[in-house]
Parts: structure tokens; C-alpha cells; sequence
């Protein structure tokens, strides 16, 4: 028998039980589509967690203050009760470690911003000149800040896109006063936007001004030390000296506060590299473990293959007897059968890959998940039918050329 008479043969025998055929496709259909519609899910779960690390930048330190103990060796006392970091900190990180490309100091609050009838509640932050590059922040009208602007604590601000649309509508806003609670500042310039944050926050929700005006004008009344900042985040050239630069931060600070061998850090380093490398791990492991179940269904439905056509060939053993005494060999049976069980298989392939695909489709349109299509899983899906048709119609069809004619010819 040729290939097309076997094909013919095949397509003949399913269609004699077409509701059997169909049903136990179905276990193909389902694994299929689940294999889709969840790799689909944990790939763009990944895409989304790639986005939000990215936008912190993965050649980049974050300093924070450390906690201390209260006094008498009592409990722990809050981190932003202290002010263990300066700019003296800053100057030396930036002239004593050639691998740092950016640094900067922050100070941050909350305030309300007016200007004529509008105003909003947004958070402020005061930087220093390199803040800008270490965080992609650009300009999009007007100027950035000038030197004299941070050593003078000038009343000048920049403004997010969403503080801008609120205070000034279709207006750019340059050149405006507005107030920082009471006091008034010039704005000079609006960034460009970010929209969203890989957090949900929006990002451009903020106004900037320099790092000392932000110390004397809105955060006098707090009585910080003389030169304190908030933060320190500063980036390196190459992705590569991260974690050398990490480890001489770490012992110029110690250095510089004079902590002793065995003292805890009175700060601490977040570094964004360690972050990606947890995410890596997570996201594949997810999508290790979406891949597993969706498989698993895979398997149950080439067992259901296997099955049904272990039945069919018990009630064709006398069409079986028949076909080998007009001539059919072992290997003409075992290719008819297999063709069989591959037909079934390839056909749920097929249709789990139509509802795999609008199935991804459909989650991606009326659900929060993240979903990204990939083309190289759909075709790993159509092997992966094709394989459990081979698989697991092998064992049925080497059963059936294995048979007697003379004994198949006597089932009634």
C-alpha cells in the first residue's frame, strides 16, 4: 500500500465512528490549547517584569540610611529617623571611584502645588545635576537647572507632564509661578513623559527642584543635618564593574562614618543587577511550571489516543485478518494504524492551536494578565501533536501487525 491508499484508508476508518474520533481528540485539543494559552501568559509575565526592572536601570546602586538601635542596645529605630548620608558622601564616591559615571543625592516630600485656581497634591524631589541622567529624565520645554540654580537655592522648579496638564491645561507652563506649599518658584522646565511605572505609579507625577532648595525652602522646618540627603543612586559605565563598584561604596562609606570590623552598616546598598537575576529565576521557573501542567494534559490526552485505539483494534481484529489474507503485511496494518492515531492527534493539534490562539487572545483583551503570542511555541505545540501521535499510536499499531490472520479470521 501506498502512502495516499493508507491516508485514504485512515481518513475511511475515523470517519466510520466520527463521534469517537472526535472525543478522544479531545484530550489532544485541550493539552494543546492549555500549552498555548499558558506559555503565552508566563512569557508575557516576563516581558512585563523585564519592563519594570529595566525602567530601574540594571547598572545602578541605590544607597539608602540603615537602621539603627535605639539607645541602651533597646530595638531598632526607623531608618528615616536617621540622616546617615550626605553630600560630603556623595563628593567622595564621585572623585575616589573612577568606575561611577553618574551620582546624585535626593531629598524627597510631599507638598501641594498651586497655581491660580488649580492645584494637586504630588511629591517633590531635590537633586542634585547627575539625577537626571542616572533616572532618563529629559527635558521637553525649557531649560534644565543652571550651576548657580544649586548653589544658590533658587526658587526655580521643573514639572512632571501630569503636574503640568493640571496646573497650565494645553499650556507649557514655562516661565509660570507657582507654589510649593507657600512658597512661590519659577518653573524653567517640564520633562518629558513616562507614563506608568513597572509599579503603577505614575511617574510623572513630580516636580524637581536643586537639591539645596530643597533643603532650606521646603524641608526647613525639619532641622536635617547641615549637608544630608535621602538617597544616593549613582550608576556605572559597564554593567560588568557593578558589583566591583558595590563593594568599594560599601567600604568608603564604612570608612568614611567610621564603622568598625564587625559593626553593622549604619546604610544600606540596593543593587538593581541582583534584582534581574531574581527575576530571571522566577519568571522561569513560572514559566517552567505553567509549561508542566499544560503538558501534563498533553500526556493525558495521547494516553486517551492510545486507549481508544487499543479498543479499535480489538473490534477490527476480524477486518485486520481479512486485509492480511488478500495480501497485507505486518508493516502495511502498523502504518494504517499509526496513520490513525496520528490523524487524531494532528487534527486536535490543529483545533488546540485555533483555541489556543484566540484563547491567549481573548485573556490578553478582558483580563490584567500580560500575553505575548510567540510563534515558536505555536510550532513547538503542532510537533509536540504530531510526537504524541507517534508516541503513543506506536504501541496499538505494532499490536494490530502483530496479529494472526488465521485467528483474526475466527473472531466473529
Amino acid at each position: 500500500m501506498n502512502f495516499s491508499d493508507i491516508l485514504r484508508t485512515a481518513i475511511y476508518a475515523l470517519r466510520g465512528n466520527w463521534m469517537r474520533s472526535a472525543l478522544t481528540s479531545l484530550g489532544v485539543i485541550i493539552g494543546i490549547a492549555a500549552v498555548i494559552v499558558m506559555v503565552s501568559v508566563g512569557q508575557g509575565t516576563q516581558q512585563e517584569i523585564d519592563k519594570m526592572v529595566s525602567g530601574l536601570g540594571s547598572q545602578r546602586l541605590d544607597i539608602s540610611p540603615g537602621s539603627r538601635r535605639g539607645p541602651g542596645g533597646g530595638g531598632r529605630m526607623s531608618a528615616s529617623s536617621f540622616f546617615t548620608l550626605n553630600e560630603s558622601d556623595v563628593d567622595a564616591i564621585r572623585n575616589e571611584i573612577p568606575e561611577v559615571q553618574y551620582v546624585a543625592g535626593a531629598l524627597r516630600g510631599n507638598t501641594q502645588v498651586v497655581y491660580a485656581e488649580n492645584n494637586a497634591s504630588t511629591s517633590w524631589q531635590g537633586v542634585q545635576a547627575d539625577f537626571f541622567d542616572i533616572n532618563g529624565w529629559a527635558i521637553d520645554n525649557g531649560q534644565g537647572f543652571d550651576a548657580q540654580d544649586y548653589t544658590s537655592a533658587a526658587k526655580s522648579v521643573i514639572i512632571g507632564e501630569t503636574v503640568r496638564r493640571t496646573l497650565f491645561g494645553d499650556d507649557s507652563g514655562v516661565g509660570q509661578t507657582i507654589r510649593l506649599g507657600r512658597v512661590p518658584f519659577t518653573v524653567v522646565g517640564t520633562l518629558k513623559p513616562k507614563g506608568q511605572g513597572g509599579f503603577g505609579q505614575d511617574q510623572d507625577d513630580v516636580v524637581m527642584v536643586p537639591l539645596e532648595t530643597g533643603r532650606r525652602r521646603l524641608m526647613g522646618a525639619m532641622g536635617l543635618p547641615s549637608g544630608a540627603v535621602m538617597q544616593i543612586a549613582l550608576t556605572v559605565a559597564d554593567a560588568k564593574d557593578l558589583s566591583y563598584a558595590q563593594g568599594e561604596v560599601e567600604a568608603l562609606l564604612r570608612q568614611r562614618h567610621r564603622i568598625k570590623p564587625g559593626e553593622e552598616d549604619d546604610f544600606n546598598v540596593r543593587n538593581i543587577s541582583e534584582i534581574v537575576a531574581t527575576r530571571t529565576a522566577t519568571t522561569r521557573l513560572m514559566s517552567l511550571l505553567l509549561g508542566a501542567v499544560a503538558t501534563i494534559s498533553l500526556i493525558v490526552g495521547g494516553i486517551g489516543i492510545m486507549n481508544i485505539m487499543l479498543v479499535s483494534v480489538t473490534e477490527r481484529i476480524r477486518e485486520i485478518g481479512l486485509r492480511m489474507a488478500v495480501g497485507a503485511g505486518p508493516s502495511d496494518v502498523r502504518r494504517q494504524f499509526l496513520a490513525e492515531a496520528m490523524l487524531l492527534s494532528l487534527g486536535g493539534g490543529v483545533l488546540g492551536i485555533a483555541i489556543g490562539v484566540a484563547g491567549a487572545l481573548v485573556v490578553g483583551r478582558f483580563s490584567d494578565l500580560p500575553v505575548a503570542l510567540n510563534g515558536q511555541v505555536i510550532a513547538l505545540a503542532a510537533t509536540f501533536s504530531i510526537m504524541t501521535g507517534l508516541f503513543f499510536g506506536y504501541y496499538p499499531a505494532r499490536k494490530a501487525s502483530q496479529l494472526d490472520p488465521i485467528e483474526a479470521l475466527r473472531q466473529q
